[in-house]
Formats: structure tokens, C-alpha cells, sequence
């Protein structure tokens, strides 16, 4: 759930998101869904739609070793999206159809559910946050898609109002959006005075 900036910003999304995982998460299956979430993210901020973003995750995924699981999570979770889609039946059930996600595939994979299936952030989130899994993981992981796909305008406003430590977190989103160079590129050098490297 702390993947998303990893998109972002990374050359290589998909071996960034990976390395950023292993730091924390010993099994490669970890790895992969950061990799797959970083992947993603990149994809959609470059203005891909939502489908053809976890089609370049599933893609880079075939050439890993070892990603059986994390493809298998999202094959499952774009199956039953469709088919819950086609029968206006997205529920907590479906969600935990797809795991309690308290590993790694499972939260990516109930993640990428609900932003298939919610008309918007406000439903995403709520769905993502509504089972009785590690929600909010599921429901932070659904609000990076859904925020890169529409924006802080897409939050509802009650939402913000209430929102603790609001101002630091959009000094840091600027910044970090400031330390982007216009190529995509991260800047060599990083203002340690307000980041300091301790």
C-alpha cells in the first residue's frame, strides 16, 4: 500500500515496485504485486485507461518466475469484476470471494476489484473498506488507483474536510510533484534541509 509513489517517479516501475517490497516482504509474491501496483500506476498516470494498465502489470508479470500468484489474483479479480459488472452485483462478498487481503496478491487483487467495479471513489473505497479482511490496506491500495486515474477532485469534499494531517500530506505530494523533472526523471539532488536523511 506504500507502492503508489514508486510509479511515479521509477524508470522501471515494475523492478522498483519489486526492490521497494523486498525490503519488508520475504516471499517473491510480494515483490511481484508491488511491482505489478508500481506498473500500474505508471501506466495510468501516463494517461492509459484502467484495463489497459493491468494488462502492461500482467504482462511484465509473465516474464518473472515464480508470478504465478500474483497473475492468477488479478485474472480473478478482472473475472469476477465482469461478471459481477454484468450482473450489477458487487458486494463484501465478492470482494472476499477474492481473499481477506492480508497478503500481498489478495490486497491488489480486491484493490484492482473495486476500481473495476465502483462508478467512482467515494463506492470504490467504501466497497475496498467494507469486509472483513485488511481493509485498510485494500481501501488505501483502491484509493492510489483511483486517485491517479481522477484526481484529488474525485475525493468527496466531506472526505478532505475531515482528513488528519491534511496539510503535510499535501506539502509532501507537491514536493514531491515539484521533484519530478518534466522528462519524469527523479533530480540528483534532494533539499536536505526539509528531508533530512536520518
Amino acid at each position: 500500500m506504500r507502492i503508489a509513489p514508486v510509479g511515479l517517479v521509477a524508470d522501471d516501475p515494475f523492478r522498483a515496485g519489486c526492490d521497494f517490497a523486498a525490503i519488508t516482504h520475504g516471499h517473491p509474491t510480494g515483490w511481484f504485486a508491488a511491482g505489478a501496483m508500481a506498473v500500474m500506476i505508471a501506466r495510468l498516470l501516463a494517461g492509459a485507461e484502467l484495463d489497459v494498465a493491468i494488462d502492461a502489470a500482467q504482462d511484465r508479470l509473465r516474464f518473472e518466475p515464480d508470478a504465478d500468484e500474483t497473475l492468477e489474483a488479478l485474472g480473478a479479480a478482472r473475472r469476477r469484476a465482469v461478471a459481477d459488472l454484468e450482473a450489477d452485483s458487487a458486494s463484501p462478498e465478492a470482494v472476499e470471494s477474492l481473499g481477506q487481503g492480508w497478503i500481498a496478491e489478495e490486497a491488489l487483487a480486491i484493490s484492482v476489484y473495486c476500481a473495476l467495479v465502483a462508478p467512482d471513489f467515494e463506492m470504490g473505497v467504501l466497497l475496498a473498506v467494507n469486509h472483513g479482511g485488511d481493509s485498510d490496506s485494500t481501501g488505501a491500495i483502491t484509493g492510489n488507483i483511483f486517485g491517479t486515474l481522477h484526481g484529488v477532485g474525485a475525493i468527496p469534499a466531506p472526505w478532505l474536510d475531515e482528513f488528519e494531517a491534511r496539510d503535510v500530506i499535501e506539502a509532501l505530494a507537491g514536493d514531491l510533484v515539484r521533484l519530478v523533472d518534466a522528462d519524469g526523471s527523479a533530480p540528483a539532488v534532494v533539499d536536505a534541509t526539509r528531508y533530512p536523511p536520518w
